[in-house]
């Protein structure tokens, strides 16, 4: 049985979100106060309807609480996104993600019983700086401010060498970057070994300081290898 998914504001971001969703296989009711967005959507998702998802009554009348997942994409009207959040979440829908403009909007929408809370603009931003700061960043997924996991295309000096001739065999190795996989063709290889030879083409998965992976790009030596933990330096003296 397909899952059911509500999603609630059908501005830009609430339409491609519902709308892959329903690609995904789920049933998606997509709600919206505007008539001619609705009109606009009719058979592109499974349900559309027109209506103020602020109100309880109307929630209730479309049967919220027999969905699984609910996403409250509403953008400038801070006010209702917070409410229809509340509401979605005491009707008893067991994930809810909420959508947030500012940090004191996304603590907001937490208290209100978030399980998620994403701001698009903003993970787009971040996305975007790494992705102008290493032109070979095709993706980015921040972990801290200054570590993260990248889709990286390696440039053309590093196709023909093997992962550790290229400074990437392992997190103690050159750069103290980690390959997590490697896409080549239709098949991901998990976990490369560092033996393994970097083809045209490739897309590499990596996880690391984004200043040592701009390093890679430019063939920069980094300054120092990373530093060994005590276990190591115990290990090898006692060698």
């Amino acid at each position: 049985m397909a899952k059911q998914a509500v999603v609630i504001g059908l501005g830009r971001f609430g339409i491609s979100l519902a709308q892959e969703l329903y690609h995904l296989g789920f049933d998606v009711l997509g709600i919206d106060k505007s008539e001619q967005v609705v009109r606009d959507l009719e058979g592109q998702l499974t349900t559309v309807v027109q209506g103020d998802a602020t109100s309880e009554s109307v929630l209730r009348e479309l049967g919220i609480s027999n969905y699984d997942l609910a996403i409250v994409a509403v953008g400038a009207d801070i006010e209702a996104s917070i409410l229809i959040t509340l509401l979605v979440k005491e009707l008893g829908i067991p994930q809810v993600v909420a959508r947030s403009n500012t940090p004191l909007h996304a603590r907001a929408l937490e208290r209100s019983g978030a399980d998620k809370v994403i701001n698009p603009e903003q993970d787009a931003g971040v996305r975007l700086a790494h992705a102008l700061f290493n032109p070979d960043v095709q993706d980015y997924l921040s972990v801290t401010s200054s570590f993260g996991i990248s889709r990286f295309r390696p440039p053309e000096r590093l196709v023909g060498l093997t992962l550790e001739e290229a400074g990437l065999g392992s997190t103690r190795d050159r750069y103290g970057i980690t390959v997590l996989a490697i896409r080549r063709g239709r098949e991901p290889i998990l976990l490369p070994a560092k033996e393994e030879i970097i083809a045209k083409g490739d897309i590499l998965f990596v996880a690391g300081r984004d200043d040592l992976l701009e390093k890679v790009r430019r063939g920069e030596q980094p300054s120092a290898r990373p530093a060994a933990t005590p276990r190591e330096g115990a290990a090898a003296r006692s060698a």
